[in-house]
């Protein structure tokens, strides 16, 4: 895998979301200039693909869901208010892996 620059131009970033057995697992979509596409994972990887298309169908294979395509039933079906919903902050990728997987509470 190649060496990303974190000052590589982006067209636009998205956040993803996937919530299994009680977590809230992060993955980040930026579109490059481009037009390559890049997914910053739980794992701290970088991953690269051709497209925004096929980086999007990679995220859906692993049943993440784009986090501004989601709404309140969502949001409730992983036990959850939207605005609970917040994506990790940080500086660079080491301020956000940390932030990449969060514990649940129970759901009630």
């Amino acid at each position: 895998m190649e060496d990303i620059p974190e000052t590589s131009e982006f067209e636009r970033e998205e956040w993803w979301l996937a919530s299994p057995e009680q977590l809230l697992v992060w993955a980040r979509l930026r579109v490059l200039d481009s037009g390559v596409a890049q997914v910053f994972d739980s794992l701290g990887e970088t991953l690269v693909y051709e497209t925004e298309d096929v980086a999007r169908a990679a995220l859906m294979d692993a049943d993440f869901r784009a986090l501004d395509g989601m709404d309140d039933d969502d949001a409730e079906a992983i036990g959850m208010l939207l605005e609970e919903l917040q994506p990790p902050q940080g500086e660079d990728d080491d301020e956000l892996l940390p932030q990449m997987i969060r514990q649940q509470a129970p759901r009630q």
